[in-house]
Formats: structure tokens, sequence, C-alpha cells
């Protein structure tokens, strides 16, 4: 009986430590994956799901638990990912990949919203005798260093016949560069929008040119190699989502340009504006629409700003068939 007994305690004690394990496998595995988004303030879909609450939403079935962390502009973005701060990093400007691949970076296009070639500026006082691109010469310019604007003024340049070392360039956040445009440190300022929208109807500025035939302005989302590898799903979700917000921003621009008003601190009449020159087309990184990028990383290696020649075909974007990445140059 005492034998019978020892059995019995013996095969509670199995399946008791056989459900305590299956039980923390279960614990495990149900852990939420952290998903880190850095995003900046022109990073208009992002901030609406954000604000809408849609993206959490949407990953909750698969125990996604998101986090939100703000940057003044896109190099910073890419810093971050490079070092394992964020594992998705909202829009940025099409110079900012080819900075963060020269860094050797470990990131991954994920996607790209079509051009908007309209949506950054080079920005003057109405008084100003810039009236040319050519007039730019020997004047003092603000401007985000490898932000999209910032290759705006290289082919701005170009296009007069002029190299950077013929102009005076203070690399400032678009915060600094406006202050300083408005206490006249500086002859003109190139932005973005919705700092662009924020200054353009302002009488006492004018707009010397923007981005039509000189920059197309495509902006990319871009993650974490491993983070997409790892959770293809969730990628697929975030980018879905993405597409979603897009469509809906340009059928309610109204609608869109009253939640951004006050995250933004800009009146929604300014934000409808500067929206309504954003393309907000999401699309996969496919070849027939990466052409520019090579030219972004050929203009800033000339300039002296890239420590070496980059070919962007070698670049790795994601591939939603097969859920890994190609080459950038790969034809899907």
């Amino acid at each position: 009986m005492a034998l019978m007994t020892r059995r019995a305690f013996t095969r509670v004690l199995v399946a008791t430590m056989l459900t305590g394990v299956s039980a923390y496998a279960f614990a495990q595995s149900a852990s939420p994956v952290a998903l880190r988004i850095g995003y900046q303030k022109s990073s208009t879909l992002i901030t609406l799901l954000k604000a809408r609450g849609s993206l959490e939403q949407a990953l909750a079935p698969l125990g996604v638990r998101v986090t939100w962390n703000e940057f003044t502009s896109g190099l910073p973005l890419a810093e971050a990912l490079n070092v394992d701060a964020i594992d998705f990093s909202a829009d940025v400007a099409d110079t900012v990949p080819v900075f963060a691949q020269a860094a050797h970076a470990r990131f991954v296009y994920v996607a790209q919203e079509a051009p908007s070639p309209g949506a950054q500026a080079i920005i003057v006082k109405r008084t100003s005798a810039l009236h040319s691109l050519a007039d730019l010469k020997g004047k003092r310019i603000a401007v985000t260093k490898a932000a999209g604007s910032h290759y705006l003024l290289l082919a701005a340049l170009a296009k007069a016949g002029l190299a950077p070392a013929d102009v005076r360039i203070s690399y400032l956040t678009p915060a600094d560069g406006r202050a300083a445009f408005e206490r006249d440190s500086v002859d003109a300022w190139i932005t973005w929008d919705p700092y662009v929208a924020s200054v353009d109807r302002n009488p006492d500025v004018r707009i010397l040119a923007d981005g039509n035939g000189l920059a197309s302005y495509q902006r990319y989302y871009l993650a974490s190699n491993t983070f997409a590898t790892a959770h293809p799903d969730v990628i697929r979700v975030v980018y879905e989502q993405l597409t979603q917000a897009g469509d809906w921003v340009r059928a309610h621009p109204q609608d869109a340009a009253k939640i951004l008003a006050p995250l933004w601190g800009l009146d929604a009449r300014t934000i409808e504006r500067a929206n309504s020159r954003r393309s907000y087309a999401v699309r996969a990184v496919e070849v027939q629409n990466f052409g520019e990028q090579q030219k972004i990383a050929d203009a800033f290696f000339n300039a002296g700003l890239l420590p070496a020649r980059v070919d962007t075909r070698d670049a790795p974007r994601w591939n939603f068939a097969t859920k890994r990445t190609d080459l950038a140059a790969t034809t899907p």
C-alpha cells in the first residue's frame, strides 16, 4: 500500500512538473513581441495610426506591443535603427537610406511613398535679391543634413552650375533653420512639409523653387533586417496599415488635418495644404521606382559628404512574397 502511494505520488509529481514546464513554455510563446517605432514630425501616416490606435489594434492578434519614439529628422532615425534602438523607421527622405548604407547600417527597405516633389522647397524672403538658382552663389543657406532638402540643395546648385563650396551651408534642424531664417541669419531655408506650409503663406516669404524638375522626393519606410526576418507577419500588417492610412488621408483630407493639428501645433488649413503636396501612395520597393537613389548617392559622394561611393543596388529590400530580403536591384 505504501509502495502504491509512493508510485501515485511520483506520477502526480511528474505530471505537476510537466504541467509547470508546459505553462512556462506557453507563457514564453505568448509573451508580446516588442515593436519599437521611430518617427518624425513629417511622418504623417504613422502619426495618424498612432493617434487613432489603428496599428495597435491591427497587431493585437499577433501579440505585439508597440512603443513610439519621436526624432527631429531622418538621419537620427537611421542611426537609431543601426544601433538597435528601434525596429521600424517611419518614412524618411530618400537621402537617409543612402547615408545609412554608407555607414553599413543593418536595415531593409520595406516600402516607399510615390514621388512628392512639391513637398519640399527653397524658401527666401519676399524682398530677397534671390530670384534664380544661380543667385544662390555666395549666400547663406540653412538645411538639415542628409534630409531630402539637402539633396534638393545639391540638385539646385548643380542645375545652376554651382558646387556646394560656392555657398555657405549651415546644417540645422527644421526648428533651428526656421529661427535662423526669421532672424535673417541665413538668406535661404530649404525644408520640407509641413515646415514649408507653416511659412509659405506669410506675406514676407516666397518660394524660390520646389523639387519639381530637381528632386522627386520619395520617402521610405525602413526596418531592422533582424526584426523583419524574425517577424515577417508584423511587417506585413504594418505595411497594410500604412497603405490604408495613405488611402484614407487622400479621401479625407479635412478629417486628417483636424487630427494632426493639435499634434503638430499647426492649424488644420495649413496641414491640409501640406498634405495636398504629398502623394501618400505607399507601395513596395521595386526596381523601376528605385533609380533616383543612385543619383542621390553619387551627388553626396561627389560633394564629399559620403566616406565612400555607395552602390544602391546592394541595399536590401523586403520581399513580401518570399518573406525575406532581396537586393534592391533584384526584379520582384
